[in-house]
């Protein structure tokens, strides 16, 4: 398993928040994926006036992974200006589909960090359902 720093993800995280495109909400997140080969890709979070059409920072960043052939992760940090923020459940269900990763949740200063295991934020995933 490969090491790494929490705070290293925590910042590019944090970087990547401000570059957000939160125009209704003004709620910025930003996300950095640690990948098993140690590349980090990083997201942030883009709305639309038709709510639907926007994508979350997470997402973005496994996207940016995938398309980059890499499928096996160990960690994603999201930043975001709430206390701390966590992924949604989308975001959850769609990192599953690659591993039970650390979660490291902070606020926009990253004083308040929570880490957990990603099945402990969702333990009823669809994955338990279909692998039955």
């Amino acid at each position: 398993m490969i090491q790494y720093h929490e705070q290293e993800l925590l910042k590019r995280a944090q970087d990547i928040m401000q570059r957000a495109y939160s125009p209704y909400s003004s709620f910025k997140v930003g996300a950095a994926l640690l990948s098993k080969t140690g590349k980090i890709y990083v997201g942030c979070n883009f709305e639309s006036a038709a709510f639907g059409a926007g994508v979350c920072a997470e997402r973005i960043a496994l996207g940016s992974a995938i398309v980059n052939n890499e499928n096996e992760f160990v960690a994603i940090a999201v930043c975001g200006n709430n206390s701390p923020t966590y992924p949604c459940g989308i975001c959850r269900q769609a990192l599953l589909e690659f591993g039970d990763i650390d979660v490291i949740c902070s606020n926009s200063d990253l004083t308040i960090v929570k880490t957990y295991k990603l099945s402990e934020l969702l333990p009823y995933s669809f994955l338990k359902i279909v692998k039955k």
